[in-house]
């Protein structure tokens, strides 16, 4: 009366499925130094708590008696697993069958692995390579027909950005649909030299009358220049470490809050060194980032995006042990002025915040929005429009540390709509609507012209406007709430961080998530 024949079947239909698409393209795969999705699974997840759904799904061959005689596994990989103790849903495209294209697939076990996240509230992970759910012209023959593009699921994959934390790692050659899923995502990675992502690959393209090696047209450094993706790597255990490392910061889902950790005080040494971070002369640049790292907890700071829109810095950190948001400036690019690519890198910065419960520190050094030809045709306006409304949008608990200059429309981006607002100023601040520089020479330009030595009147109207401009002035009409000893800096964000704490209120955001 046992079962154990049916469970003996079972067994072996897993065992085959452990074959992937057979020893040769397994080989091959591995030759062009990638690891197998089965390999990729075990590399990221805690050992052994990898549950698989649908292990048997896939293709098997039966002879004339019914007897099962080969099995070729359907090449998208799911289940639910734990990262540093955490469970989370897992998704792998197993490349050595089809490529990863929808005809070496099942429709339904692709959709389910991209919603299932969601359904249980917990983070996604994506493991991509190849077309990952899009289609192969070969599939027409099977099915003897063509069809509409559309992939119902995909509304679901955009609505999760709302809800749960998905991170996406395009580990070869991804296009359509997996490049798409990559691209859907709070996080994305590339690993350098054996992943690529593009609208459509190089056969495609040299229809189009263009020839371009696949590294040409959509190399990782390409893309993580562009901002289409988030982050490139060296190798795929790096891409593993960020992608558990990113998920540390922020909740299971939008109706949970973003777990303490342990505080750990930088050292004294850093704290010290912030009285001499910025230099007397404005027109000298500095460092952001030792800032950061003498200010958040120590080792804490998470850098997000750095390749693109380089004048705006964005990560995550930790403040007491609590994780809060980055934004910051970078004056070795455009003096710290806002690029159109920078706009959009705040946006997203911002839009994570907001959906995870993050609040932000903003570390404010924005001479403006940048200037100039290039820029206009670059859209700067529109960008920076944008920004300044997502920013205004968002009610995370927001604290503006104003370390120079504030000018322009760009300077409505150092607070956001929340009352749960604060606002330090260091002695080295300036703002205004105009820098004096610029603005002296439009105000003053009949005066400048009729006087005996141009250059040297201009040079003194700068001076006695300088004189006005101490940030000590302002506060003194209580312009601005407090200005401060840099090296108090990292006290006043810990006792935000502590005091925005319970303000956090868990469940979806009142706007969604903009990939």
């Amino acid at each position: 009366m046992s079962w154990q024949p049916e469970v003996d079947d079972l067994r072996r239909r897993q065992k085959l499925a452990l074959n992937l698409g057979g020893p040769d393209k397994v080989a091959r795969h591995r030759a062009n130094g990638k690891m197998t999705v089965r390999e990729r699974l075990d590399a990221i997840l805690d050992p052994g708590s990898f549950q698989e759904i649908g292990s048997i799904s896939g293709f098997p061959t039966y002879d004339a008696d019914g007897n099962l005689t080969d099995f070729t596994p359907a090449n998208v990989l799911c289940g639910h697993a734990r990262i540093d103790g955490r469970t989370v849903c897992v998704t792998g495209d197993d490349f050595t069958v089809r490529g990863g294209a929808n005809d070496g697939g099942l429709r339904e076990k692709f959709a389910m692995a991209e919603t299932q996240a969601r359904r249980w509230r917990v983070p996604l992970i994506r493991l991509v390579d190849g077309t990952g759910g899009g289609g192969s012209v070969k599939h027409l023959e099977t099915i003897g027909r063509t069809y509409l593009p559309d992939v119902p699921v995909f509304t679901e994959v955009m609505d999760a950005l709302s809800e749960i934390p998905v991170v996406a790692l395009g580990l070869g050659s991804v296009a359509g649909m997996g490049a798409a899923r990559v691209c859907a995502s709070h996080y994305s990675m590339m690993v350098r030299g054996t992943s690529q992502l593009f609208a459509a690959g190089p056969p495609v393209v040299a229809r189009a009358g263009q020839e371009v090696t696949k590294e040409e047209l959509g190399g990782s450094s390409i893309h993580a220049k562009s901002g289409t993706i988030d982050d490139e790597c060296a190798t795929e255990a790096e891409a593993f470490e960020r992608a558990r490392r990113f998920l540390s910061y922020l909740p299971s889902s939008s109706y949970e809050l973003p777990p303490r950790a342990e505080p750990k005080t930088p050292s004294q040494a850093k704290i010290d060194a912030l009285i001499n971070a910025i230099p007397r002369d404005a027109r000298k640049v500095y460092r952001m980032r030792p800032i950061l790292e003498a200010v958040l907890d120590e080792g804490s700071f998470f850098e997000i995006g750095k390749a693109w829109g380089k004048s705006v810095i964005t990560g995550l950190g930790r403040l007491d042990g609590w994780p809060v948001a980055i934004l910051a400036s970078d004056p070795y690019h455009y003096g710290g002025a806002w690029t159109s690519d920078s706009c959009r890198k705040a946006i997203r910065l911002v839009d994570l915040a907001q959906t995870f419960h993050l609040p932000v520190v903003h570390m404010v050094d924005i001479p403006g929005f940048l200037i100039g030809k290039e820029a206009e045709a670059g859209g700067i306006m529109r960008y920076g429009t944008q920004a300044i409304g997502a920013v205004r949008q968002s009610t995370v608990p927001w604290c503006a540390i104003i370390v120079r200059k504030v000018f322009g429309m760009a300077g409505l981006t150092q607070r956001n709509g929340s009352p749960a607002f604060m606002r330090y100023a260091w002695p080295s601040a300036q703002w205004g609507s105009l820098p004096i520089a610029g603005g002296v020479q439009a105000a003053y330009r009949a005066e400048i012209e009729a006087a005996a030595d141009p250059d040297a009147h201009r040079a003194a109207i700068e001076t006695r406007l300088e004189r006005l401009q101490s940030p000590l002035r302002t506060a003194e009409a209580f312009g601005v709430e407090e200005v401060i000893d840099p090296r108090d800096t990292r006290d006043v964000l810990c006792r935000f961080a502590n005091m925005a704490a319970p303000l956090r209120q868990a469940g979806r955001p009142g706007f969604g998530y903009r990939p």
